[in-house]
This record gives structure tokens, sequence and C-alpha cells, in this order.
């Protein structure tokens, strides 16, 4: 079972899964993307409040379709309908619900979501 790095997970989510919300996605795919719409979050929205132009927020648009589709994905991984996600606006508990969700590991053999992408010869992604 090969690790999947920063670079693939980046590489799956924007090219072969941008807006595919079947399947399952592993912890490290979804974590890794999300690192780097943190880091784009934070790039846009710190240049955006030095250079006064609230109009740049619209740069995240691009990273939002294949972020929601990597937490539908990983939620199908720990047996849970994609719905779940919205677990997160409930206040206080919701968020807290969501990361663990998204922090627990994956069903090891196949769920009605699909087969377990932690399967050895499975290409990543």
């Amino acid at each position: 079972m090969a690790s999947m790095s920063f670079a693939d997970a980046v590489r799956v989510c924007l090219t072969a899964k941008y807006a595919t919300f079947s399947g399952r996605a592993r912890r490290a795919e979804y974590w890794w993307f999300s690192l780097l719409y943190v880091i784009a979050a934070g790039a846009v929205l710190g240049l955006s409040f030095t250079t006064e132009a609230p109009l740049l927020s619209i740069l995240l648009l691009p990273f939002a379709v294949p972020m929601l589709s990597v937490s539908v994905r990983r939620l199908h991984d720990t047996g849970k309908p994609g719905w779940r996600m919205f677990v997160a606006l409930i206040p206080v508990v919701g968020p807290i619900m969501y990361l663990v969700a998204m922090a627990a590991d994956g069903a090891p053999a196949a769920n009605q979501y699909g087969p377990s992408p932690k399967v050895v010869g499975q290409p990543a992604g």
C-alpha cells in the first residue's frame, strides 16, 4: 500500500476527480488537499485584505468544487453519505463531529460506495 503524497493528492483532486462525488477517498488525499485549500485561502484572503480588493476571493472558487467532492468521497470511505458534511453547520458540535468523521479510518473492505482505496495494487486516485 503506497502512501499518497501532497503532489499526488493535488493532482487527483484537481484533474482526475475534480467534480467526482462518487467513490471513496483516503485520509491522505483529503488532508493533503485540505492543506492546499487552507494555504490558498490564507494567501488569497490575506492578499485581498492588504490590497483592499475583496473580489480576489473569487480566486478560491476553482478550489471549492474539488474540496466539496473530496469531502464527500472521504465520508463515503467511512461508510457515511455525503450529505453528512452538512453536520458541520451545527454550531459548536458540528465542526467537531465533522473533523472526527474526516479523521476516522475508512472501511477496510468494499462498501456501498465502492472498493476500498487501500487495496494493494489499486492505483492511487
